[in-house]
């Protein structure tokens, strides 16, 4: 298997990338991980960037359901 990770992590609107910033770094401060954007990702546990992720979703999922 290849290591090359050409497609993952890439923002198909280029426009969206400061307001994704935006929401990860307000919900890495949510579960507590304060200064995100600072912070070496690979210090911290899989769990712990995982929570970002997953509530990341989250509040997409509810802003979209909010707006149906």
């Amino acid at each position: 298997m290849s290591s090359n990770n050409s497609g993952r992590n890439r923002t198909l609107v280029p426009e969206a990338r400061q307001g994704l910033n935006r929401l990860k770094a307000e919900v890495a401060s949510e579960v507590g991980l304060h200064d995100y954007e600072q912070i070496d990702k690979g210090n911290l546990s899989s769990r712990q960037n995982g929570y970002v992720g997953g509530n990341m979703v989250k509040h997409m999922i509810e802003s979209y359901e909010q707006g149906l």
